[in-house]
Protein backbone atom coordinates (compact mmCIF):
# COMPACT_ATOMS: atom_id res chain seq x y z
CA UNK A 1 0.00 0.00 0.00
CA UNK A 2 1.39 3.67 -0.63
CA UNK A 3 2.95 5.72 1.85
CA UNK A 4 2.56 9.27 1.94
CA UNK A 5 4.12 12.77 3.98
CA UNK A 6 1.78 15.15 4.76
CA UNK A 7 4.70 17.82 6.31
CA UNK A 8 2.80 20.68 8.54
CA UNK A 9 3.92 24.45 7.54
CA UNK A 10 4.60 27.03 9.68
CA UNK A 11 5.50 31.11 9.27
CA UNK A 12 9.47 31.73 9.91
CA UNK A 13 8.41 33.24 13.32
CA UNK A 14 7.84 29.56 14.34
CA UNK A 15 9.75 28.53 17.53
CA UNK A 16 9.71 25.92 20.49
CA UNK A 17 5.86 25.58 21.53
CA UNK A 18 4.62 27.08 25.35
CA UNK A 19 3.03 24.01 26.41
CA UNK A 20 1.37 26.51 28.93
CA UNK A 21 -0.41 28.51 26.41
CA UNK A 22 -3.93 27.92 26.00
CA UNK A 23 -4.29 28.12 22.74
CA UNK A 24 -0.97 25.28 22.16
CA UNK A 25 -3.05 23.24 24.46
CA UNK A 26 -5.87 23.20 22.17
CA UNK A 27 -4.37 22.45 19.28
CA UNK A 28 -1.80 20.00 20.71
CA UNK A 29 -5.28 18.28 22.07
CA UNK A 30 -6.73 18.16 18.50
CA UNK A 31 -3.41 16.55 17.01
CA UNK A 32 -3.42 13.94 19.74
CA UNK A 33 -6.91 13.18 19.17
CA UNK A 34 -6.11 12.88 15.42
CA UNK A 35 -3.10 11.27 16.09
CA UNK A 36 -5.80 8.41 18.18
CA UNK A 37 -8.00 8.24 15.33
CA UNK A 38 -5.11 7.13 13.18
CA UNK A 39 -3.51 5.12 15.67
CA UNK A 40 -6.88 3.02 15.48
CA UNK A 41 -7.74 3.06 11.62
CA UNK A 42 -4.39 1.52 11.28
CA UNK A 43 -2.98 4.32 8.88
CA UNK A 44 -0.41 6.26 10.94
CA UNK A 45 3.12 5.03 10.43
CA UNK A 46 5.07 7.29 12.21
CA UNK A 47 4.69 11.33 13.34
CA UNK A 48 6.47 14.04 14.91
CA UNK A 49 7.00 17.73 15.59
CA UNK A 50 10.21 19.35 14.38
CA UNK A 51 12.07 21.87 16.79
CA UNK A 52 12.49 25.41 14.71
CA UNK A 53 14.71 25.57 11.94
CA UNK A 54 17.48 27.78 14.18
CA UNK A 55 18.33 23.82 15.45
CA UNK A 56 19.08 22.99 12.19
CA UNK A 57 22.84 21.68 10.80
CA UNK A 58 23.05 21.03 7.28
CA UNK A 59 25.66 18.55 6.45
CA UNK A 60 27.48 18.45 2.88
CA UNK A 61 29.54 16.30 0.86
CA UNK A 62 31.57 17.52 -1.95
CA UNK A 63 34.52 15.79 -3.52
CA UNK A 64 34.81 13.78 -0.81
CA UNK A 65 34.92 16.49 2.60
CA UNK A 66 32.10 16.95 4.50
CA UNK A 67 30.66 20.27 6.12
CA UNK A 68 28.82 21.42 8.67
CA UNK A 69 27.18 24.69 8.97
CA UNK A 70 24.44 25.88 11.32
CA UNK A 71 21.31 26.83 10.31
CA UNK A 72 18.41 25.97 7.46
CA UNK A 73 19.50 24.33 4.20
CA UNK A 74 17.08 26.58 2.81
CA UNK A 75 16.22 30.44 3.49
CA UNK A 76 12.72 30.56 3.45
CA UNK A 77 9.16 32.30 4.48
CA UNK A 78 8.00 28.67 5.76
CA UNK A 79 9.10 25.95 7.41
CA UNK A 80 8.63 22.26 7.96
CA UNK A 81 7.19 21.73 11.29
CA UNK A 82 6.12 18.53 11.87
CA UNK A 83 4.79 15.38 9.92
CA UNK A 84 2.63 12.55 9.80
CA UNK A 85 3.75 9.28 7.27
CA UNK A 86 0.41 7.79 6.44
CA UNK A 87 -0.18 4.82 4.81
CA UNK A 88 -3.33 4.34 3.01
CA UNK A 89 -4.97 3.00 -0.40
CA UNK A 90 -4.54 5.99 -2.86
CA UNK A 91 -3.96 10.13 -3.19
CA UNK A 92 -7.71 10.39 -2.42
CA UNK A 93 -7.52 8.60 1.13
CA UNK A 94 -4.48 10.62 1.61
CA UNK A 95 -6.17 14.02 1.18
CA UNK A 96 -9.20 13.27 3.27
CA UNK A 97 -6.63 12.49 5.62
CA UNK A 98 -4.60 15.84 4.88
CA UNK A 99 -7.98 17.27 5.58
CA UNK A 100 -8.27 16.45 8.83
CA UNK A 101 -4.50 17.28 9.58
CA UNK A 102 -5.23 21.03 8.58
CA UNK A 103 -8.40 21.33 10.73
CA UNK A 104 -6.22 20.11 13.85
CA UNK A 105 -3.22 21.78 13.75
CA UNK A 106 -5.05 24.71 11.66
CA UNK A 107 -1.94 25.40 9.61
CA UNK A 108 -1.35 24.70 5.80
CA UNK A 109 -0.07 20.79 4.93
CA UNK A 110 1.51 19.57 1.87
CA UNK A 111 0.85 16.03 0.61
CA UNK A 112 3.70 13.99 -1.73
CA UNK A 113 3.87 10.15 -1.97
CA UNK A 114 6.88 8.49 -1.03
CA UNK A 115 8.80 6.88 -4.00
CA UNK A 116 8.21 2.81 -3.96
CA UNK A 117 10.75 0.37 -3.14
Amino acid sequence: MPQYLISVWHDDDYSDNDWSDPEIQRIGQQVGALNDEMAEAGVEVFGAGLKSNSTATVVRAVGGQVTMTDGPYAETKEQMGGFWVIEVPDLDSALEWAGKCARACELPVEVRPLQDG
